[in-house]
């Protein structure tokens, strides 16, 4: 009995995030369409990182070119390790650290719900639609490809770019995990979000103001819950005789 008393609140959350995410798809076909306005936005947004000298997406993808095992592995973390992460996360969260489990699930339907608002009041084509500034769909070049031509693909809106989910999901993982272990090392969990950010600029996938306005949001999420922020896990300070590498996380 007690083990099905625990089983229910199991497939309780299990049941939320599931829904928490089949609504955001729904959401992002249904803001599907406004073609014209989405290249339009997108050169806007070109341009306007070209006067803010960030660095440039094209520049970033060609210094892949050349390197196939390369691009492939970077379309790989693209379509395979972005959603099996977060849920990884949140599934270990939930076992282990149940008080950072609702932080962390309450800051995800804030940031999903912010996102799914932008991709209402601004439709945005992703930079590897914008040929005519030389950048390439590396993952329909190279594979693996997450999505099909955009006339056909009726299961994915491809002119939500803006902010990066992609991003701010990663960004999310490695703020809850460092919040959450104890670990000296615990800061490498930031390398998720970064290979993100290197992975779908490269691709052409987003531009690096989606990712600015990922952090924005998740910043805000936080900001909004900060009474719910859990007591940070300590950091095990080393006994005398014990080596610094025999510390494990708690």
């Amino acid at each position: 009995m007690a083990s099905d008393t625990r089983r229910l609140p199991a497939l309780r959350e299990l049941a939320l995030i599931a829904g928490l995410f089949l609504a955001y798809k729904v959401a992002r076909v249904a803001a599907d369409g406004h073609v014209d306005e989405a290249f339009g936005n997108a050169r806007a947004l070109w341009d306007a990182e070209r006067w803010l000298r960030l660095p440039g997406e094209l520049a970033l993808q060609r210094s892949v070119l050349g390197w196939d095992a390369l691009i492939e592995a970077a379309n790989s973390y693209y379509a395979y390790v972005h959603f099996p992460a977060t849920a990884a996360c949140l599934i270990w969260l939930y076992r282990r650290r149940p008080a950072h489990y609702r932080w962390t699930r309450n800051v995800i339907v804030l940031l999903t719900g912010g996102a799914l608002g932008v991709h209402f009041l601004m439709p945005l084509a992703p930079p590897r639609m914008l040929t005519e500034t030389g950048m390439l769909d590396l993952g329909r070049l190279y594979g693996p490809a997450v999505y099909g031509p955009p006339e056909t693909g009726r299961l994915a809106n491809q002119y939500a770019a803006m902010p990066s989910l992609h991003v701010g999901w990663a960004l999310l993982v490695a703020i809850a995990l460092i919040a959450a272990t104890a670990s000296r090392y615990r800061a490498l969990w930031l390398l998720h979000p970064l290979i993100t950010l290197l992975v779908v600029v490269a691709t052409g996938n987003h531009y690096w103001l989606d990712a600015l306005a990922a952090s924005v949001l998740l910043a805000a999420a936080y900001a909004l819950l900060r009474h719910q922020r859990p007591v940070p896990v300590a950091v095990p300070r080393p006994r005398a005789g014990t080596a610094p590498g025999r510390l494990a996380d708690r």
